[in-house]
């Protein structure tokens, strides 16, 4: 390592959300009554672009936090403003938060969003984004995806109805383009200006349950020009161009074991400062680090370039099991530094240092 932080928690979560100001949000998912949500300022090695080395403080500070009667399954920072939006069971509502001010440390629920035949489905899956009026994109199934506008609650799109598959993910590509990922691993694109287009990109085995991390584009360029990681239960990595969706860009075995605890923890996500690398959790108390951009069509196993390791040895989670990794996310700005979670409670934040042949 380069540099390892961790901070304990009072409970397991399964999320973590950058905010603006490099704030960091996490919030519970126990089934009892007052699950937190708390903001917290990393330390202030965090906040720098350049490593500054030794710093007397390295630790999390709780900024503001507030409580949800339920539990805290996804959660999204809306981008340009101070709301937070969330979703759980026992539905698929959506819940908002406003971020109080400086001057104030509550994190305040201020609206729901309820949705049409909510009762009975699974929670939400949501995605953020503010490019014209903030936005929240969210549903549990493929023909309940629709798009909100947070603040006045009115709904702005509808996407086509192509069967009711359960959804393991969504994201806004720009503006305009929605990428829905199918637990079956089905990927379907959809375009905000003509409600009745749904693009079914290349299938994947459906007896794995699949999820999905897809790469925000860069300035200028064609969103469907970034490919798309999908991650299965057995641990199949395959990266697709939604140009050529008719095919693999190629496909790799990632070195983990099947999960013990079900596939609702699975995790894949591309590194936004660091070309071609992604790193997967949800298997066991590890996140591993594959670098792809070696990788063909093959299939066969691949060897991670780092294994952080710091949950598994943490100790036992609440239920006296080995800690899961609940989930991770990289920084946004330094290239090597990722967040994970554990159902211990633990938080850590890590550097890892380049292989020799990298340098």
């Amino acid at each position: 390592y380069r540099d390892l932080h961790t901070f304990e928690l009072q409970a397991p979560t399964r999320l973590i959300e950058w905010a603006r100001g490099n704030r960091v949000c996490v919030a519970g998912y126990g089934q009892s009554d007052g699950n937190e949500i708390l903001q917290l300022i990393p330390p202030p090695t965090l906040l720098t672009k350049e490593t500054q080395g030794l710093c007397p403080e390295r630790d999390f500070k709780v900024e503001c936090g507030g409580f949800s009667d339920r539990p805290v399954y996804s959660l999204k920072y809306v981008p340009d403003t101070s709301l937070l939006v969330t979703s759980g069971p026992p539905d698929s509502s959506l819940q908002v938060w406003q971020v109080s001010a400086e001057d104030s440390d509550i994190i305040k629920s201020v609206s729901t969003i309820a949705t049409e035949n909510g009762t009975g489905q699974s929670w939400a899956k949501i995605a953020t984004i503010s490019a014209k009026d903030p936005w929240v994109l969210h549903g549990s199934r493929l023909d309940r995806v629709q798009i909100t506008e947070v603040e006045s609650r009115k709904n702005v799109y509808t996407a086509a109805s192509r069967g009711s598959e359960e959804l393991s993910g969504l994201a806004f590509l720009d503006c305009n383009t929605l990428l829905l990922c199918c637990a079956t691993g089905r990927l379907c694109l959809a375009d905000v200006r003509q409600p009745q287009s749904l693009v079914e990109a290349v299938a994947a085995p459906c007896s794995e349950h699949w999820c999905m991390g897809s790469r925000h584009a860069a300035q200028d360029s064609e969103p469907s020009s970034q490919p798309v990681a999908r991650l299965s239960s057995r641990g199949h990595l395959t990266l697709t161009d939604l140009r050529k969706s008719s095919e693999f860009l190629a496909s790799a075995k990632a070195r983990v074991p099947s999960p013990g605890s079900g596939p609702e923890f699975l995790c894949v996500s591309w590194a936004p400062a660091l070309e071609g690398y992604l790193a997967v959790s949800g298997f066991d108390g590890t996140v591993h680090v594959y670098d792809t951009q070696s990788w063909d069509s093959s299939g066969r196993e691949a060897e991670p370039i780092f294994v952080h390791k710091g949950h598994a040895f943490g100790g036992a989670g609440g239920s006296g099991d080995p800690p899961l990794v609940t989930v991770h996310t990289w920084h946004l700005q330094k290239p090597r530094t990722l967040l994970s979670a554990a159902s211990d409670g633990s938080l850590h934040v890590w550097d890892w240092v380049e292989p020799c042949g990298k340098c």
